[in-house]
């Protein structure tokens, strides 16, 4: 039986430090940010670990500079960049984590033991002949049906 608790007691010790580990990978993972700027420095986006914009600076000058398209493209061309260059470093912090062996991207991706296959069932059956699925013509905003008691 001594033996039998003792082996028990390792699992139960290998279990806590893989909790440890992956609470303080959690923790990294939060801190990871990413940030870019436009070439002139009027425009910077900063992105969390998934890319998710969390910050994004104009200066002033931009309003005047660039027509609305082309500020928005300089925004878009920043938060991209700092999207990878968040995910970069996202990766850096789960290869430590996962070991040799193992694509961090493909994880970050949420693809990482699938196979291509799988992959491919994965996404959404193209549904063009189902007029109930398409909604780039649907008018979203139209409230026609709403009461107007509201």
């Amino acid at each position: 039986m001594t033996e039998h608790r003792a082996q028990v007691a390792e699992l139960l010790a290998d279990y806590r430090r893989s909790r440890e580990r992956l609470a303080a990978t959690q923790q990294e993972l939060g801190a990871v940010s990413g940030s870019a700027s436009s070439a002139d420095g009027l425009v910077t986006a900063t992105v969390g670990a998934r890319g998710v914009l969390t910050d994004l600076v104009i200066d002033g000058d931009a309003y005047a500079r660039y027509r609305p398209a082309e500020l928005a493209a300089h925004v878009v061309r920043a938060a991209r960049e700092a999207a990878a260059e968040a995910s970069s470093a996202a990766g850096a912090v789960l290869a430590e984590a996962l070991g040799p062996g193992t694509d961090p991207q493909t994880v970050l991706r949420g693809s990482a033991d699938l196979a291509p296959g799988e992959l491919a069932a994965r996404q959404a059956p193209d549904d063009a002949d189902d007029p109930g699925e398409i909604f780039e013509d649907q008018n979203w905003l139209d409230d026609t049906e709403w009461s107007t008691s509201r």
